[in-house]
């Protein structure tokens, strides 16, 4: 019996390693595809990778889970550049921003690019955050209020909800999923999975064309990057359940930009409770809109940046 279970556990750290290999070779073809298309600097000791483009009022645009700044590249930095000083940022641990520690939280990830944005000699910034990077967004507003103008939340994840998180990320996030199922997942993410997730974020829409070209969605799915995204995911409801009572001692301009159809984070579970709490706050519902406003109805989230700067008194 001894042997056999031996024999077995030298089996599964066998093909563990093989999959580890696997998985670090697509990282390495991941990278040689998608490489850093702007600056990667030293900001609290970490490397961060951003875009940076346009002249006028700073914003900076923050990605969702998972994503990176390409996210933003594929239209939004180029409608915004002709009035704002646009910045799109890689969150820490994604793209090609270095990790934090056990991922990170919003409150922690606010901190690193508020040091970017001070190192770029931005005073004051419209803060636009899609999803997990509306709950960045959020963090950034609260802790740093005199160095954020205004807010505007793209689908954002930005209150506690009710309930267990989805199980993905408690197993890509969890000490034995990290080491045991990620680089599993990672080897076995064929282009065929990743168009098929991708579609799932998007529905009911559909992504538009060129948009799996361009993003880089390799990325997405490198063993660290899974691993990184997990552990911040699964630290987010922890994280806004001490941001939410903070809410109310807001007072600058946050606009919300959310689909009615967005299943990923419902409008009713977050832009509405959350509108609810900050004085002044406006909710721009996209009806049938999923997940994916910016690039559903990108007239409705460019508008939404414009009257946010134009509320701030930054145009």
């Amino acid at each position: 019996m001894i042997s056999k279970m031996w024999i077995a556990g030298l089996g599964l750290v066998a093909l563990i390693g093989l999959l580890a290999g696997c998985s670090a070779s697509q990282r390495r073809a991941a990278e040689a595809a998608y490489p850093p298309v702007g600056p990667v600097v030293e900001v609290a000791g970490k490397r961060v990778h951003y875009v940076e483009a346009g002249r006028g009022p700073a914003v900076i645009l923050i990605h969702g889970a998972g994503g990176n700044l390409r996210d933003f590249t594929f239209r939004m930095v180029d409608a915004l550049d002709d009035r704002y000083r646009v910045i799109a940022v890689d969150r820490p641990g994604l793209g090609h921003s270095e990790a934090l520690p056990g991922g990170g939280t919003p409150q922690q990830q606010a901190a690193i690019l508020d040091a970017l944005a001070a190192k770029l000699g931005v005073r004051k910034a419209v803060i636009v955050g899609h999803s997990y990077g509306g709950a960045v967004a959020m963090a950034w507003a609260v802790e740093q209020p005199e160095r954020v103008a205004a807010v505007v939340s793209l689908a954002g994840a930005t209150m506690p909800w009710d309930g267990p998180l989805d199980g993905f990320y408690s197993l890509t996030g969890s000490p034995a999923g990290r080491t045991f199922a990620v680089p599993v997942i990672s080897a076995l993410a064929s282009e065929q999975r990743i168009e098929s997730a991708l579609a799932d974020i998007f529905k009911p829409q559909a992504p538009p064309p060129g948009y799996l070209d361009h993003v880089g969605a390799p990325l997405t799915v490198r063993a660290e990057t899974l691993r990184n995204n997990g552990q911040q995911v699964l630290k987010l409801k922890a994280s806004l359940q001490k941001l939410a009572p903070r809410y109310p001692s807001l007072r600058i301009p946050v606009e919300i930009v959310h689909g009615t159809a967005d299943t990923t984070v419902g409008i009713d579970v977050h832009a509405r409770p959350m509108a609810a709490l900050i004085p002044g706050a406006r909710v721009t519902a996209l009806p049938g809109v999923g997940h994916m406003p910016h690039h559903a109805n990108p007239r409705a989230t460019l508008d939404a940046i414009d009257r946010a700067a134009a509320r701030a008194g930054l145009r």
